[in-house]
């Protein structure tokens, strides 16, 4: 009974680094519904589903009968209708991520139907550049509407702004990395905050993600710094991060953006 509840198969599974993981998932049966980019679905595994090496012990074991289920943001092109994919982050004492570490090609899961969320690029005019800070599995979003939105030498300007501890945290560099030679209306500008760790030396920026913003590293890239008359920003990640660089635009005149009152700033809090 709980295997035909199982609905969607893995695909393709990439390890970018030790906790980090690119899953592709494919419906079993049925077709893919639409979605818009920076919408989220949701993945799930049963109980008696098994843990990957690694993982903390559970302090109580959940019902192996029950779907356990969590939501993730679809990093594929809506153009894409044969796989989901997800950019997720090994919680070692987690309920879900251990079991879907521990997925091979092939292995069954739950897939939700219908895709849903709000951060997308709905309300945001087609002339306004786009500016997209993340840290972590925060870039996911970014990935599905920079895979379906981006046009090589349009006047929209893109720009992606990603920080990680490690160079090998940044899933995606070098798709992101060969965007950038392709369009040059798009800008990738990765840093780390952990170079004393690095294998080879790390020849980016250092620090914290809102320092590239403080640093002015999108008017080297775009030749102007942006402004809430002409970009909006999307934020997706750590909260702490999400908090410091919406009061730092804020002390630039951008608004967050609410229904009630449209502004130039869009958070994605899904911690």
């Amino acid at each position: 009974m709980l295997e035909a509840t199982l609905n969607a198969r893995v695909t393709q599974r990439t390890e970018v680094s030790p906790g980090l993981l690119i899953l592709r998932v494919s419906p079993a049966g049925w077709a893919l519904p639409e979605f818009t980019p920076g919408q989220f679905s949701v993945l799930a595994l049963p109980g008696l589903a098994k843990r990957c090496e690694g993982a903390e012990a559970e302090a109580q074991a959940p019902d192996p009968q029950k779907l356990i289920r969590r939501a993730y943001s679809i990093a594929s092109s809506s153009i894409e209708k044969e796989f989901l994919e997800f950019y997720i982050s090994l919680v070692r004492s987690g309920a879900l991520t251990p079991r879907l570490f521990a997925l091979e090609l092939g292995d069954r899961l739950w897939l939700s139907p219908k895709p849903t969320g709000m951060f997308t690029l709905k309300d945001v005019p087609e002339d306004k550049h786009v500016v997209f800070i993340a840290t972590g599995t925060g870039l996911a979003p970014y990935m599905s509407m920079l895979r379906t939105y981006l046009e090589a030498d349009k006047p929209r300007k893109f720009a992606v702004l990603h920080g990680a501890y490690h160079s090998w945290d940044l899933g995606y560099r070098t798709e992101l990395f060969t965007l950038q030679r392709l369009c040059r209306n798009f800008a990738y500008l990765p840093i780390i905050n952990g170079p004393q760790g690095e294998l080879a030396p790390w020849k980016g920026p250092t620090g914290f993600v809102q320092d590239l913003w403080t640093g002015g590293a999108i008017r080297t890239a775009w030749g102007f710094h942006p402004t809430p008359e002409n970009t909006h920003i999307f934020l997706c990640g750590n909260p702490a991060m999400i908090e410091s660089v919406t009061s730092l635009l804020a002390g630039e005149g951008f608004i967050e953006h609410s229904p009630q009152k449209p502004g130039q700033v869009h958070a994605e809090k899904y911690w």
